[in-house]
């Protein structure tokens, strides 16, 4: 494939994952914003953290607990799986369900099971059984607008829960790093865009080198999610 010959790209690319590439940035810093505005009642006396979530939903839950392992005095735990475990019960677990459509299985699943054991529930999807099952119970729901794949949204997975843990103190404000980031990738941005030509072009050039060949991704760490991002990435978008 000629990689300097982008206006092939769409016949390939069929989900706009190029497109949803490059609002990555756009995405975070409206994430942001939402997190800052949508409704959140004055908890307390949180004790522990579960972010009950598949896929894509699941993978900012992911980068959140590396991201704040260090800042976040409290467990933050990510479950893929149905029910809850025997410890996350009574009002001192904060059960988030993070669901890109609002009709996963196991998410609903420990929807059920957080509201049986009365622990406090936040709601992150962008609608779908869950996000009615919020406003059917009067707990807080954070809806947002995204219509692509889910492992496309990571911008609005990652960035939301990182505003819900600033705006309930378990973690310092983390607002200007964010930034930074979306300045650093708008910079960026510059040299890998699909109109610019492999010679000047990183991405396209590293792409080339993976023509033919097996992909191993290592991380630990801060990184270990980001590694596991990686993997998904190439499994789902690239089919391999």
């Amino acid at each position: 494939m000629d990689l300097d010959n982008f206006e092939q790209f769409s016949k390939i690319d069929r989900q706009n994952m190029l497109g949803e590439i490059e609002m990555l940035p756009d995405q975070l810093e409206k994430a942001w914003e939402l997190g800052m505005e949508f409704p959140l009642p004055e908890w307390t006396d949180i004790r522990q953290v579960l972010v009950a979530g598949m896929g894509g939903s699941a993978i900012g839950a992911d980068l959140l607990a590396a991201y704040t392992a260090a800042n976040c005095a409290i467990p933050v735990i990510v479950h893929r799986d149905y029910d809850l475990p025997a410890w996350a019960a009574g009002s001192g677990t904060l059960v988030i369900l993070s669901s890109h459509s609002g009709n996963t299985e196991e998410t609903l699943s420990a929807f059920q099971a957080a509201a049986e054991r009365n622990c406090k529930i936040l709601a992150v999807s962008t609608g779908g059984k869950i996000a009615q099952g919020a406003r059917d119970g009067g707990l807080p729901l954070w809806q947002f607008e995204h219509t692509g794949q889910p492992r496309a949204a990571v911008g609005y997975s990652f960035t939301l829960l990182l505003a819900a843990f600033f705006r309930l103190r378990l973690i310092p404000d983390k607002s200007s790093e964010l930034l930074e980031a979306v300045a650093a990738m708008r910079d960026q941005q510059k040299t890998i865009a699909p109109d610019v030509p492999i010679v000047d072009n990183p991405a396209k050039r590293y792409a080339g080198q993976l023509i033919d060949r097996w992909s191993v991704v290592l991380g630990s760490g801060i990184l270990a999610p980001v590694a596991r991002r990686w993997k998904g990435q190439i499994s789902e978008v690239a089919k391999a």
